[in-house]
């Protein structure tokens, strides 16, 4: 509880503790509600490199406790993205009183885009990205090599290519908004475009594991969400 001899600056720190709260509470409740299901989401999950292991292959825990932890650290990140809209709600709500009212029109669309874009590029990942990459993993192991994935190590690397393929497609949102904001313009965007289109695989480079493809698959859509950013952005006046 503040009065108005509260420091302004001990306000916002008030605030941003009990947002950051809100934000963990939204968290753990959304675990609470996963963890019974860890091992079904874990099956499900592991269901594409499971659909293209040789016959008769599976996976394996190398370390005595993973069996039951690895579902269980598989939940809390699904909790973490479950509650994403959540924890987007607080950062906006703690930006929003420094807006006018024009401005927070704007809310409304941008939250829900960057909530949509946030799941679109999960799903992509798991729906078009994972197929791809673990047929070409199992194809080009060499003969006499028996694949057998450690639940841990493929944890890792899900999780990597979900949060890389999550954030990536914040791509418009972040284009848009910049422009908006007057940080830049889109003219200057676009004559930058090709610096635009190396750095987006650059980034595929460096946010995904280090094989061609799924950096690829990254880049290219990057690139498609940027030049979708730039159009969006032309359709709104820039903040004065």
């Amino acid at each position: 509880m503040t009065t108005s001899s509260t420091p302004p600056l001990i306000e916002h720190l008030i605030e941003i503790r009990q947002r950051l709260i809100r934000s963990v509470l939204a968290v753990l409740i959304c675990f609470i509600g996963l963890a019974y299901f860890a091992n079904d989401i874990y099956t499900q999950v592991s269901q594409p490199l499971l659909d293209v292991m040789p016959s008769g292959a599976s996976m394996i825990a190398t370390d005595v406790a993973a069996p039951f932890f690895t579902p269980f650290k598989m939940a809390f990140m699904f909790a973490l993205m479950l509650a994403f809209p959540i924890i987007l709600h607080q950062m906006w709500g703690f930006i929003a009183p420094g807006l006018y009212s024009h401005e927070k029109k704007l809310a409304g669309p941008i939250l829900f885009s960057s909530v949509f874009l946030f799941y679109g590029g999960i799903a992509f990942a798991y729906f078009v990205v994972f197929p791809i990459v673990f047929a070409f993993f199992t194809s080009v192991a060499p003969e006499g090599i028996t694949i057998a994935t450690d639940i841990s190590s493929y944890l890792d690397f899900i999780l990597k290519l979900f949060f890389a393929f999550g954030l990536a497609f914040e791509v418009p949102i972040v284009v848009f908004v910049s422009c908006w904001a007057g940080v830049t313009t889109v003219e200057t965007l676009k004559n930058k475009r090709p610096l635009v289109i190396v750095g987006a695989f650059v980034l595929g480079m460096l946010l995904t594991p280090p094989d061609v493809i799924s950096q690829t698959l990254l880049a290219i859509p990057m690139w498609l969400l940027f030049e979708l950013g730039l159009f969006l952005a032309t359709l709104v006046k820039p903040r004065k």
